[in-house]
């Protein structure tokens, strides 16, 4: 793109098929792209936004480095990474500072789905380029870098409220309030071993499968510890990481957005050396009921994996949503439909192990049968009905005697909260002892690797955003 005062920029393929860096022409100050080999041997369209002039502000030619590298990663099929700093649009161009990061988000936009796109901010990103990290599909964010789209001199002009940078867009506000950190670095070099650990589990483009990851741990590897990981109590809590750590390989996964929305854990391992994403109710937050923001950060992990040909096994020990009118007032339908959305248009292998309570609307969002769920296994403490037998009497037997309403329960709880029921009607493919969860979900997973499945041609979906 020629530029008003500027040189034409353009992102050049200058190596041989050595597997060497490949270098490119750079905006003095503002921004470079290269074709850079990891330190793990995977090569990624690497475009950085400089801090060093002018507070890394984006003009014309520096957003035309951005958009040209996005083109040669779709273009030659390579993950794009953007390292940015950058204070925003450049305001000594004026305008068009503006329509070059605009042209840049339009061709970021058009790489999506189609090679995976990760964001490392080591700086600030303010207002446009705070825009494009929210593109991608993954935001790597340093300690001491902020993102906001309005900065603190326009908020307290428009709102009167006096904040910092840290207060209004710090990397704690992304990781445990807006869900738009998907992983935390202590530098910039850390970021780089993230975004190695990040990319071991995803293929360069959407027509690869994801590579194979190297492991000694056994395929027929039992898991007795399971078997009495579940509290006594049908209200007791525990961690639902210690089941993904028994199952996984070598107990070793990558949870993503750990800090936000804690009810749900989405996480990235591999199983038998198949790379998948793992989506998980977590009974130690909010007994693992789901919310709004549950909801939206297990939907984005879904279409994520989706995406780039990731197995989705799917942990289910949900009592149902989460009840409130400020949630109802704040679109729970339309959110909690984002994630029934995800799973139905999900054509990627789906596994899904119900681990104990799997009630009402939740059972159907949690990857069940009827929502093109591929194989659905059970514990047998698994309870899968529309809601709890306590419940259930409260709303059947409220005007019960106390022996009434105990003995309904009893009987609801022998008659529909179990597994086996679920299963002569078809909603469960098998119940299993939890020590055998591992070798069960490999097989499933062995099963399904020739999976492939195409919906009906169209322009797009149009989702409940």
């Amino acid at each position: 793109m020629t530029t008003v005062d500027q040189p034409r920029t353009d992102v050049t393929d200058t190596s041989g098929a050595d597997g060497a860096v490949h270098l490119t022409r750079k905006v003095p100050g503002a921004a470079s792209a290269a074709v850079r080999q990891l330190a793990s041997g995977r090569r990624v369209v690497w475009a950085e936004v400089h801090d060093e002039v002018h507070k890394g502000a984006l003009s014309s030619a520096a957003s035309g480095v951005l958009r040209n590298a996005a083109q040669m990663a779709r273009d030659k099929r390579l993950p794009l990474v953007l390292a940015l700093a950058s204070s925003g649009a450049d305001l000594r161009e004026g305008v068009s500072a503006l329509h070059g990061w605009g042209e840049a988000a339009r061709v970021i936009t058009e790489c999506s789905g189609v090679v995976p796109t990760i964001a490392i901010v080591d700086g600030p990103a303010v207002s446009g380029p705070a825009l494009l990290i929210g593109l991608c599909d993954m935001v790597i964010m340093t300690t001491e870098s902020f993102a906001f789209v309005s900065g603190p001199t326009m908020v307290v002009q428009m709102t009167g409220v006096d904040v910092s940078n840290e207060e209004l867009g710090g990397t704690d506000i992304h990781s445990r309030q807006s869900g738009v950190a998907s992983l935390v670095a202590n530098d910039m070099a850390h970021a780089e071993e993230l975004l190695g650990e990040v990319l071991q589990f995803l293929p360069d483009h959407v027509d690869e499968l994801p590579p194979i990851i190297n492991s000694g741990d056994p395929a027929e590897r039992r898991c007795p510890e399971l078997n009495t990981i579940l509290p006594a109590s049908p209200t007791g809590s525990y961690d639902v990481r210690h089941v993904i750590e028994s199952i996984v390989d070598d107990g070793i996964h990558l949870e993503l957005r750990a800090g936000w929305a804690n009810n749900v854990v989405t996480t990235l391992a591999s199983i038998g050396g198949r790379a998948v994403g793992i989506v998980a109710n977590q009974p130690l937050a909010l007994a693992g009921t789901l919310d709004i923001q549950a909801s939206q950060k297990a939907a984005r992990f879904v279409a994520f994996c989706d995406a780039f040909n990731l197995s989705i096994v799917t942990l289910v020990d949900t009592p149902g949503f989460y009840p409130g009118k400020d949630l109802e007032w704040r679109g729970m339908i339309r959110h909690g439909a984002q994630l029934v959305f995800a799973y139905g248009r999900a054509t990627v292998p789906r596994v899904c192990v119900i681990l104990r309570k799997s009630y009402g609307g939740a059972y159907i969002v949690m990857d069940s049968k009827r929502m093109g769920n591929d194989v659905c296994i059970a514990w047998p403490t698994a309870e899968l009905a529309v809601m709890g037998a306590g419940q259930a009497a409260a709303i059947l037997q409220r005007r019960a005697t106390a022996e009434e309403r105990a003995a309904f329960e009893k009987d609801y709880q022998e008659r529909l909260l179990n597994p086996y029921v679920a299963a002569e009607r078809g909603y469960v493919d098998s119940v299993i002892t939890p020590e055998e969860t591992r070798i069960e979900v490999l097989a499933a997973l062995d099963m399904l690797s020739s999976k492939r499945e195409k919906f009906p041609r169209r322009k797009h979906d149009n989702g409940p955003l």
